[in-house]
């Protein structure tokens, strides 16, 4: 790939650098490009001056910038630029930022460039691959130098950049009711001894009857237990060396 197709810059007969000595123009020499059929203005700086007279070598995405054919009229003059301050880029296919360090390769890229225009599209070449990328903006005019400038760079989404699709949110219809436990039925309690009592030779029955004798007999098992809990918690209380209020007295220690 030729140096003239990478460059931003022209080539110019030997008589431009005789007549631009004359003048006592700033360096680094900047030049303004106008196409007079389209009207499209953008900038750049030189290369050489060894062009046939009456006639300028331009890079060929350059002409393509200027809507210019081969042959075709272009009027040069000198320019001053301010130094630029920011720059806005947006590459053409996000294949630019797959690279590695993509902003690496463009500090290196933009070293040969002299100046940038607002609305142009530039060419960087790298690992044997062409990547366009357009001129958003510059600051504070509209063209811009770079030749030895502090200059800010944002990056604007590629052209062929695509928003992720977002996940359908799903539907709450489909979600299973929870499980209500069905309350288990109680348990029936069981009492001993119910129903009534007969004689065997038919006779009616004297008081007390079967159900106050069970009545008598739980009441007395219920004593006794109450008796045997009231046991085991003073000695457990004794055990653990609390006192217990109704208990006997810890034994010393």
């Amino acid at each position: 790939m030729s140096l003239l197709y990478l460059l931003p810059a022209v080539i110019m007969p030997p008589s431009a650098l005789e007549r631009l000595a004359s003048l006592h123009i700033d360096y680094p020499m900047l030049f303004e490009l106008h196409n007079p059929s389209t009207e499209r203005v953008t900038h750049c700086g030189v290369l050489e001056f060894v062009a046939e007279e009456g006639l300028i070598y331009l890079p060929y995405w350059m002409m393509e910038n200027m809507l210019l054919q081969e042959g075709d009229l272009v009027q040069l003059r000198n320019a001053s630029l301010e130094k630029g301050t920011y720059v806005k880029l947006q590459p053409h296919s996000t294949e630019f930022l797959d690279v590695s360090n993509p902003k690496a390769i463009l500090e290196t890229s933009l070293r040969n460039y002299s100046c940038l225009t607002t609305g142009d599209t530039i060419l960087v070449a790298y690992n044997n691959k062409k990547y366009f990328i357009n001129i958003v903006e510059t600051k504070p005019s509209a063209a811009v130098s770079v030749v030895e400038t502090d200059c800010e760079v944002d990056f604007a989404p590629p052209l062929d950049y695509k928003e992720p699709e977002k996940p359908a949110p799903t539907s709450k219809a489909n979600k299973a009711p929870p499980e209500v436990l069905e309350e288990e039925p109680a348990l029936k309690k069981f009492n001993a001894f119910t129903g009534s009592s007969r004689r065997l030779d038919g006779k009616q029955l004297a008081e007390p009857a079967v159900n106050s004798i069970v009545e008598q007999s739980q009441k007395e098992v219920k004593e006794i237990s109450s008796d045997s809990k009231s046991s085991s918690a003073s000695a457990s209380a004794q055990q653990s060396g609390k006192l217990v209020f109704g208990a006997n007295k810890a034994p010393p220690r």
